[in-house]
């Protein structure tokens, strides 16, 4: 990002009532996770069944427990940038990239939750729904994951109207008025690597989505039911989004669609599949003492690829960024 990504009007004196409530939001939403995740840091067990494989490691799960609460501790931050005058000299890379992590892992959160809640409704939770309750006591989940619905959508309405009112240039008009002849070879060669890229973790996760097992560990595969379904088909959707956005966006298809579409598409998408696939794999590095729960060469290579897949779509986004501002300075110098 460039400093062309300057603030585009001038701020006001303070954030407005919109603003505050949804500031409020986010800040709030985060304390009954953050509250568990110290307890737990502490060597509290509340909310963990006695026989859950989560007290086996008890080092392993501090240092994760006190990795997510950095992570959602920056949800805090963000709201703070996101609404107070000085927000707006933050560098553009500096916010951007928090803010689309916090997107990544919450996107699926906030669509997934709400399908299982209907799966299970409709009575399709199957040996999933055992395996959650054997992992961590129901409430947990209902708890954790409202408040990370309320964080998603209360932190993507800050952003929106923050980047309406600082890059809101960047999203205008549709994508025929894009220049053509800017898009070089390079960036074109980006989306078919990012294409292909995310084949692989595509087939994988449809192949799951659908019910077979090929390629999971052992007690993956003894865990599946619908919730487990709904989560791999939402890894197929948000692929198969990078990979759209990012094609519509390099190759200038879809030119009557608002540029705001692709853009959309590249930054949930990439997101989605980045963040999710790189926390899946750093998170199998410390090894479930069960080698029923470890990782399988498929399920490596599902998350490594759609990761690897994901962060050349951003980088995509990136460039369209970057050259939309350039133009903009260019034409206000």
């Amino acid at each position: 990002m460039t400093q062309s990504l300057a603030p585009a009007v001038r701020p006001a004196a303070g954030p407005g009532r919109t603003r505050r409530i949804l500031r409020a939001v986010a800040v709030v939403s985060c304390v009954p996770y953050l509250a568990l995740k110290a307890a737990w840091v502490a060597g509290s067990h509340v909310g963990i069944p006695a026989d859950s494989p989560l007290l086996d490691d008890r080092l392993t799960m501090a240092v994760v427990n006190g990795l997510s609460m950095l992570l959602d501790s920056a949800v805090i931050v963000l709201a703070l940038v996101l609404t107070r005058p000085w927000g707006l000299r933050v560098p553009a890379w500096l916010l951007a990239f928090p803010v689309w992590v916090a997107t990544g892992l919450l996107a699926p959160v906030m669509a997934g939750f709400p399908a299982q809640l209907v799966v299970r409704a409709v009575g399709g939770g199957g040996a999933s729904s055992a395996g959650r309750e054997a992992f961590l006591d129901e409430w947990v989940f209902a708890v954790v994951y409202t408040g990370f619905i309320a964080q998603g959508l209360a932190l993507g309405g800050l952003f929106v109207l923050y980047a309406r009112g600082r890059w809101g240039h960047v999203w205008r008009g549709r994508v025929w008025d894009l220049p053509v002849g800017s898009v070089g070879a390079a960036h074109r060669a980006l989306a078919v690597a990012a294409a292909v890229l995310a084949l692989p973790p595509l087939a994988l996760h449809a192949l799951w989505a659908c019910g077979v097992s090929a390629g999971l560990s052992e007690g993956r595969a003894a865990d599946r039911g619908g919730e487990f379904l709904v989560l791999e088909a939402l890894y197929v959707v948000f692929l198969l989004a990078a990979v759209t956005g990012a094609a519509l966006l390099a190759f200038r298809r879809g030119r009557a669609l608002p540029v705001a579409v692709p853009l959309s598409l590249v930054w949930v998408g990439s997101g989605a599949v980045a963040c999710w696939g790189g926390w899946l794999s750093l998170a199998s590095l410390g090894g479930p003492a069960d080698l029923a729960d470890r990782l399988t060469p498929l399920m490596n290579l599902a998350y490594a690829g759609q990761m690897l897949a994901g962060l050349l779509v951003a980088a995509i986004g990136v460039y369209h960024v970057a050259e939309r501002s350039a133009r903009t300075a260019r034409r206000a110098a």
